[in-house]
């Protein structure tokens, strides 16, 4: 009759700790904000250029409003971004792209 008492003392402590068992729980990542209309109005309207800088930027402003990025880090990923939003806006698309996509490598930005 021990055998069987320890048995449930053992079986009770196991439906006890599956009872403790962290289940995840689903959550939506929140929406990037959008970008300061007056930095970046200009951009022309459908260019892949515009799209992506838009992106980049959202992304960088999330982060920079939650402190996942250094100020310092931040003011040179903008200067960089208004670089590419000149020459976006001047029609040099494959430029802008270009220079974006050497900002984001720079940072460890893959947006």
């Amino acid at each position: 009759m021990r055998g069987w008492a320890w048995f449930l003392l053992v079986g009770a402590a196991l439906l006890l700790c599956a009872c403790n068992e962290v289940r995840p729980v689903a959550s939506v990542p929140p929406q990037p904000a959008p970008p300061p209309a007056a930095q970046f109005a200009n951009l022309p309207a459908g260019a892949a250029c515009t799209d992506k800088i838009h992106r980049y930027q959202a992304v960088l402003a999330a982060d920079e409003k939650t402190g996942n990025v250094e100020q310092r880090i931040y003011d040179e990923i903008e200067r960089e971004l208004a670089q590419a939003a000149a020459a976006c806006v001047d029609g040099l698309g494959r430029e802008a792209l270009q220079l974006i996509r050497a900002s984001q490598e720079r940072h460890g930005y893959h947006v």
